[in-house]
């Protein structure tokens, strides 16, 4: 009996030093998709310094990848336009943004998301 108390009690720390997956932002892309490369040259650079960027860190995956199960996410519904930006916790899709709008929208439905799904506050400016 000590025994099997023991090794419960291995088992519960294990389990409580495993951090929990924290949300990202998939990005769903294919080469030579010019919205793609347009979001890459303006906002690339700067997301993983944003808020949002260290809210949900960027993950970048080919469009053939999400038919398959290379990405480890359980998409909601087949992602068919590029780029598609997916918010993903735990490996399930939460939400998605499907195409680039530019800039100033762009923050604006990223924010949405992440406040909508993970309490996130906006920086109003």
């Amino acid at each position: 009996m000590a025994f099997l108390r023991k090794l419960a009690a291995a088992a519960a720390l294990i389990v409580a030093t495993v951090p929990a997956m924290a949300a990202e932002l998939v990005m769903v892309e294919e080469p030579g998709c010019m919205w793609c490369a347009r979001w890459e040259a303006e906002l690339g650079d700067i997301y993983p310094k944003t808020p949002e960027g260290q809210t949900a860190p960027l993950r970048k995956v080919e469009i053939v990848d999400t038919r398959s199960d290379v990405t480890g996410i359980s998409f909601a519904r087949p992602v068919l336009f590029t780029p598609t930006f997916v918010l993903v916790e735990d490996g399930r899709e939460l939400a998605r943004i499907e195409g680039y709008p530019g800039e100033d929208f762009f923050w604006g439905l990223l924010g949405g998301l992440l406040a909508d799904h993970l309490g996130f506050e906006p920086v109003q400016g």
